[in-house]
């Protein structure tokens, strides 16, 4: 008999690195639930993709939304084998401004509480088939902060250590927790940043590495390796180092991405 179709659940699929995403496993014959919040380029995409697709427009930080589209697709086709949480914004912000602190609060509420949301519905049915896989695209930026991108970088920090979280508290369950890590990806996202991006990498490229880390049984990828050097030489540099070399470093514009 043959094997029942790969099933996927991608949030920030509508552009960047999720429509990537959800063409490489569509490729696969996966089928797809993907969601965001513009619900016309999601139904775009969807057109597009030859696979069995249900769209979801919605916004991370709606916990409620999630968790009905989480019910919806579990309904509909049974429980994912893969939910990634790719949804994400960026923002340039001044750490010292107080007109920063609502974009910090709001990139906080996307970024991470966003990412705890998308993957929270799917922990217990994962873990009552005792299979599953649950993915967090985290960033570099946050293995070492970086000045005048401070929100973002601290929000994939607390990705990180959240992921790191659940996948202790899920060992032994049978349900995996992988905790992506890319460089600079070429999207809507990093499209307004005015400084060199080294190591860029297209969505595609991204969408491939980030497949074979799903694959590989790692708990935390680094990718590509370029960058993976970079980060390990700037999370071992001491503070006085660190601060010299980014000191005069280019700053991410002051708005939102």
């Amino acid at each position: 008999m043959p094997s029942a179709p790969l099933k996927v659940f991608i949030t920030g699929a509508s552009r960047g690195l999720g429509a990537a995403l959800a063409a490489h496993y569509a490729a696969r014959g996966a089928v797809l639930g993907l969601a965001a919040r513009r619900a016309d380029k999601l139904a775009e995409l969807a057109a597009a993709l030859a696979t069995q697709t249900t769209v979801y427009g919605l916004d991370v930080a709606d916990r409620i939304a999630l968790a009905a589209a989480a019910a919806d697709f579990c309904s509909r086709h049974g429980t994912p084998d893969i939910v990634i949480a790719n949804a994400g914004i960026s923002a340039g912000t001044r750490c010292g401004n107080p007109e920063d602190l609502a974009v910090l609060d709001r990139v906080l509420r996307t970024n991470v509480t966003g990412l705890a949301a998308t993957l929270a519905p799917f922990v217990e049915p994962m873990r009552k088939r005792r299979s599953g896989t649950l993915v967090g695209i985290a960033s570099v930026a946050g293995l070492r902060r970086l000045p005048g991108n401070g929100a973002y970088s601290a929000s994939k920090a607390a990705a990180i250590n959240w992921l790191e979280a659940l996948r202790v508290e899920l060992r032994g369950s049978g349900v995996r927790v992988v905790t992506v890590c890319p460089g600079y990806i070429e999207t809507p996202m990093t499209a307004v940043n005015r400084f060199p991006m080294p190591f860029l990498m297209s969505a595609e490229d991204a969408a491939r590495h980030t497949a074979r880390a799903i694959e590989s049984g790692g708990a935390l990828v680094i990718f590509p390796w370029q960058m993976c050097l970079v980060f390990a030489f700037l999370r071992r540099a001491p503070a006085w180092m660190f601060d010299r070399i980014f000191a005069r470093a280019p700053r991410k514009p002051r708005a939102a991405g």
